[in-house]
């Protein structure tokens, strides 16, 4: 049920700014936002920039899409659709974080760039850094951590990215990393300098 705009009355104007939130902290918040196809890295490299963020007295939140979809987006499949929602959501919850003036990684395959616009365009195009996770697909189907790839080829995973569904690679990434060519130390420098531009 959509609701009425009679019965709807936020308080956006009430609420302590994000500014307030940002001295609190003594940072400010923003979006990395990690793409690339299953098994390419993003979970990987997203934990090692959180730990050294955390070093260095940031404040730090992943959203990765296994545990949000073991959670607030459990009930969404796979389907175009579906891909669409659970960006959606992540984007929304994305947007509070940031808002609140912490550093937030999403780890999401979000396979097109229409995907990835929505969610730009949902948090704002000042607190969002695209990275893409360049890992090649044989790569990332050599590394087959979950066991998906394999289920692909077999045909028991419908509309797996890379396999039977397609990704576009994103046009123009503020960083683009290939985890195939790179020591994890390097990836997670040239993450942790793209948060610190900000």
């Amino acid at each position: 049920m959509t609701p009425d705009s009679n019965t709807i009355y936020p308080i956006f104007d009430k609420m302590m700014s994000r500014q307030d939130k940002e001295t609190l902290l003594g940072q400010r918040g923003i979006m990395i936002w990690m793409t690339g196809l299953s098994g390419s890295g993003k979970s990987t490299v997203a934990l090692g920039v959180e730990r050294e963020l955390h070093k260095r007295g940031i404040l730090c939140r992943i959203l990765d899409g296994d545990n949000i979809r073991s959670g607030i987006n459990a009930n969404l499949g796979f389907s175009e659709e579906d891909r669409r929602e659970n960006i959606r959501r992540i984007a929304e919850i994305g947007k509070l974080f940031v808002q609140t003036g912490i550093v937030t990684i999403a780890c999401f395959v979000s396979p097109t760039n229409e995907i990835r616009q929505m969610a730009r365009d949902i948090i704002g195009a000042d607190d969002f850094r695209e990275v893409y996770i360049a890992t090649p697909l044989d790569e990332c189907e050599r590394r087959d951590v979950k066991g998906l790839y394999a289920r692909a080829r077999r045909g028991e995973v419908k509309d797996f990215t890379g396999i039977s569904a397609p990704f576009e690679a994103p046009v123009a990434p503020d960083l683009s990393l290939d985890t195939s060519q790179m020591t994890l130390k390097e990836e997670v420098e040239a993450v942790v300098e793209l948060c610190l531009q900000k």
